[in-house]
């Protein structure tokens, strides 16, 4: 049997989680939402695929959900001490696979490379890819005018 699993944000990763459990590793396709997607300190984060292999890698941070486990602060505390925004926060060892995600997409790698190869690096075996390789954002229609959907 395969499997064709829709996720997105920490519910669909938990609920991968428990896929991951009862299926092999080989029988399930994990297909991940983009349209969280967004640019925070000129890096393209992809939330929902991070928290998606972070969890299956066993290294997400329980308390949250999301981000990764003993995670440190600084980049985001000196940023904070020169005034800038860091209503989301990135802590140092997420900001590095930011980094080089980044780097990769710039050498023409597209986003279901850089994914798979992200999850391999990690220990994680299932097949992930995002649900496009194309940037697709959620847009909030607002009094206040159009918001991207982390704001």
């Amino acid at each position: 049997m395969n499997v064709l699993a829709l996720t997105g944000g920490i519910g669909g990763a938990k609920l991968a989680l428990g896929l991951s459990r009862v299926l092999d590793w080989d029988s399930v396709t994990f297909v991940v939402n983009t349209g969280d997607d967004f640019e925070h300190f000129g890096l393209l984060v992809c939330p929902d695929i991070d928290t998606l292999i972070y969890t299956l890698a066993g290294i997400q941070n329980p308390q949250t959900g999301w981000g990764r486990a003993a995670e440190h602060w600084n980049c985001m505390e000196t940023l904070a001490d020169l005034g800038a925004e860091t209503w989301f926060r990135l802590g140092d060892s997420d900001l590095a696979t930011h980094l080089l995600r980044n780097q990769l997409l710039r050498e023409r790698n597209s986003l279901t490379k850089v994914t798979q190869g992200k999850a391999e690096r990690f220990g994680v075996r299932h097949k992930i890819v995002p649900m496009t390789d194309q940037r697709v954002r959620t847009i909030d229609e607002t009094e206040a005018g159009d918001l991207a959907f982390q704001h």
